[in-house]
């Protein structure tokens, strides 16, 4: 097992252990002497118990739980998240690194140093979701303290009452994560962030049965519902059609997935169809006002048009108040 821990360490098929390299390494790392036919009589058991290790021009382990480029989209995903704080991403990190040797270690020691800062400050998210978590599989309601950031810049809950919710589903969205359930005192879908949430406690009673909640009655399709919530508003979708350019598609299948339709204008203009919450299109649509116009519905044009009246006041003046 030691020799399945050096091939781990220090091999892979650009850097290949012979039989004397490996002897040096159990003497220099484990203080163990080898004879060169123990090395070979070693790694034919290491084959026989399913480990793939070739042998031509020297050994290395030809096969992990997960490659180089597997383990840096893993490692990137920690580092981009915004729902853990940079100790637990850095602990997180050093466990993948696991999985893999010292040169692929070598190669990503610079993200250590590296990573956005913006990482949640909330130090309890990790024991959060293990506990959310349990009360989903056992079906129980939950509570906790919801925070909020203050002027001062630190988290603070953001009312003296705990909240209490049904527990439905966790999911991950553009880098946050979310508990998506029911606030125990309404029939509708609520989100909270991850990061925010503290002090959770699984309560003896059971949660609401999902199809009692209103826009869960036919089970959760997950996908569908990221694609109408682009910022994870609750509420129901409603249907909405705009003009805009093909250039556009690529904003808008990152936002809503592939489930919207789209029909042909003229030159390179296009006319889309899609479900979308209102609030969540409303501040999108704002990103985009040079390159959409809202065709249907006429509350979603006159709640645009009002708020880019709104901002033409508060800068027609030259000079700011």
């Amino acid at each position: 097992m030691l020799i399945l821990d050096i091939l781990r360490e220090y091999s892979d098929s650009d850097h290949r252990l012979l039989q004397q390299d490996i002897i040096d390494l159990l003497k220099t790392n484990y203080g163990m002497d080898c004879e060169r036919r123990a090395i070979k009589s070693n790694v034919v058991s290491l084959r026989e118990m399913g480990y793939d290790i070739a042998s031509e021009k020297g050994y290395y382990l030809k096969t992990r739980e997960y490659t180089d480029a597997e383990l840096r989209i893993l490692i990137d995903s920690i580092f981009t998240s915004g729902a853990i704080t940079d100790k637990e991403a850095h602990s997180l990190v050093r466990k993948l690194e696991k999985h893999s040797n010292k040169y692929f270690k070598s190669h990503v020691a610079h993200i250590h140093c590296t990573s956005s800062g913006k990482n949640a400050e909330n130090k309890t998210v990790m024991n959060s979701i293990a506990v959310i978590d349990t009360a989903i599989s056992k079906g129980k309601k939950i509570s906790f303290s919801y925070l909020q950031y203050g002027i001062d810049f630190k988290l603070h809950p953001k009312r003296d009452i705990k909240y209490i919710v049904n527990p439905y589903q966790m999911l991950s969205d553009k880098g946050k994560y979310y508990l998506l359930g029911n606030y125990d005192k309404y029939d509708g879908i609520s989100h909270y962030r991850l990061d925010r949430i503290t002090n959770v406690e699984i309560l003896d009673e059971n949660r609401k049965p999902m199809k009692s909640i209103t826009g869960l009655e036919n089970g959760l399709d997950l996908s569908k519902y990221i694609a109408e919530r682009v910022y994870m508003y609750s509420g129901e979708s409603e249907h909405i059609r705009l003009k805009t350019n093909e250039i556009l598609m690529d904003s808008l299948i990152d936002s809503f997935g592939k489930t919207f339709r789209v029909e042909l204008g003229e030159g390179s203009d296009i006319y889309v169809d899609l479900k979308c919450n209102p609030e969540a299109f409303f501040y999108w649509a704002m990103q985009f006002g040079e390159n959409i116009e809202v065709l249907e519905p006429e509350s979603m044009r006159n709640r645009i048009r009002q708020a880019a009246l709104s901002v033409y006041r508060k800068y027609k003046d030259s000079n700011p108040v």
